[in-house]
């Protein structure tokens, strides 16, 4: 519905206020020094010797077909407390449990990698996610967003630091990260002390040369369908007519092709086979979701910082009302993901799957199982369930960080049991870390925001954009 008015459409530059500038500053260097304070008080004691244990556990898991019933029943009545107390993949053979070979030990320094793994997956899934946001509105004809749209075009530009990082931490510190390249490394033969029957079985995907190719390609063809959406959207603005944006939607069909399948692909190298003996078919969507509404999150908070400091004038509470509305139903969305994928592990009660939550209950983990759920569901769902309250920017803004710190809390629930193999908790390096990549992020999108026009005057539906109303 129109508002029953003319409205001007003139073009407007952000100017990154030194004020802003410091604000980042201080955020970097908070976290640079929380992350240093972090790293030097790391625990100095060794963690639990895992090694001769998995020795012995394979030795007597890879039995030869001469033996005993004894043998047998020593193995069901090792492998639930071998499960309980170390926290190690089951498989089932027969209907009996038997102990796969436990992750070897881990150096202290591991902490350090697996919290800058978390930082940098964060930041390119956020990023991939924007460039899919603005992609969407191409392919969807859509009107609404196009006021908002720079705003997820400079975040896509921060994608090459996220991959870059990822990638970096592969090479650093993979071996210990990921079981499955230091298994790689064995070269155990079959029936060797040690051999692992499902890493052995996944060795045609989960290989160093495959995985690192994945690494590079994806995340390559990601930055260049990005940087020619951009470049599309600003000559559109600078010569106007209609090819550049009939050439926008084409290469956003394509791009969301790419964008589909090299998700699904990035999700399971990256994230999914830190759990090597693993897998859940919902994986690759469920984190999507949790890309998905953390990047409408940012975008919302953007959104309201630049109101508030006089840009965006065209941009109204219909807007902010619709952006409200997505971070509800994604939200629930993502929550659906969460359960359907616990409730099928917990009712199908397959040990090779429900290893995976038995972990995550586990103390310390435990408080986040529960911390994530209140953060990212309970918390949306309850407060944005009004239509002032998705209008309010002071209620959006407290949810949308809600939703920001509770989908790194659901990251760090990914990563961190199936990685460390002492426990661990919050410390100051995972808090220094995430201030610092936060001042990070947050100076890279304002930078960027402040070289181009914050409105795509000659886009063709910015006018439908400046009188969109959601008609209740």
């Amino acid at each position: 519905m129109s508002h029953g008015h003319d409205i001007h459409i003139k073009q407007e530059n952000f100017v990154f206020s030194s004020k802003t500038k410091n604000f980042c500053y201080a955020l970097m260097v908070i976290g640079a020094v929380l992350t240093t304070i972090g790293i030097f008080t790391l625990p100095k004691a060794e963690p639990h010797k895992a090694e001769g244990h998995q020795t012995e556990m394979a030795a007597t898991e890879h039995h030869s077909d001469a033996a005993s019933t004894e043998h047998h029943m020593a193995a069901e009545e090792q492998a639930p407390n071998y499960q309980n107390i170390h926290g190690i993949d089951t498989f089932r053979d027969n209907e009996q449990i038997h102990g796969v070979p436990a992750e070897h030990a881990k150096p202290i320094a591991t902490r350090i990698w697996t919290n800058l793994l978390l930082n940098g997956y964060l930041v390119l899934l956020i990023s991939i996610c924007a460039l899919f946001f603005f992609a969407l509105q191409y392919i969807a004809n859509a009107g609404w967003a196009i006021l908002l749209i720079r705003i997820p075009q400079a975040m896509s530009t921060f994608l090459p630091v996220g991959a870059l990082i990822i990638l970096a931490v592969f090479f650093i510190d993979g071996e210990n990260i990921y079981h499955w390249v230091h298994y790689e490394h064995q070269h155990l033969a079959k029936g060797a002390p040690g051999f692992d029957a499902i890493l052995d079985d996944k060795s045609w995907f989960l290989n160093t040369k495959l995985i690192v190719g994945f690494m590079v390609v994806i995340p390559l063809i990601w930055y260049l369908f990005g940087k020619k959406l951009r470049s599309l959207s600003y000559r559109e603005d600078s010569e106007g007519g209609l090819m550049f944006f009939k050439k926008s939607i084409t290469y956003s069909a394509a791009f969301t092709i790419f964008f589909g399948f090299g998700l699904s692909i990035i999700t399971w190298v990256v994230m999914m086979s830190v759990d090597a003996h693993w897998y859940s078919t919902m994986f690759s969507l469920y984190n999507f979701a949790t890309g998905w509404v953390t990047c409408i999150a940012i975008i919302a908070l953007f959104v309201l910082y630049l109101k508030r400091n006089g840009y965006l004038t065209l941009v109204t509470d219909e807007h902010i009302h619709d952006l409200g509305k997505f971070m509800f139903a994604f939200s629930i969305f993502w929550s659906y993901l969460w359960l359907s994928q616990f409730l099928l592990i917990w009712y199908a009660n397959i040990p090779e799957e429900t290893i995976y939550f038995y972990k995550r209950w586990e103390m310390p983990f435990k408080f986040h199982f529960f911390f994530s759920l209140v953060l990212n569901f309970l918390i949306p769902f309850l407060v944005l369930m009004t239509r002032d309250a998705k209008r309010n920017p002071k209620i959006l803004t407290f949810v949308a960080l809600c939703i920001i710190v509770g989908h790194w809390d659901d990251l760090y629930l990914m990563i961190m049991p199936g990685t460390l193999d002492h426990q661990t908790g919050l410390g100051a390096l995972e808090i220094g870390m995430t201030i610092f990549f936060a001042g990070m992020f947050i100076f890279w999108v304002l930078t960027a925001l402040s070289k181009k026009g914050l409105v795509t005057v000659n886009h063709p539906y910015v006018e439908e954009s400046a009188h969109h109303d959601v008609g209740v």
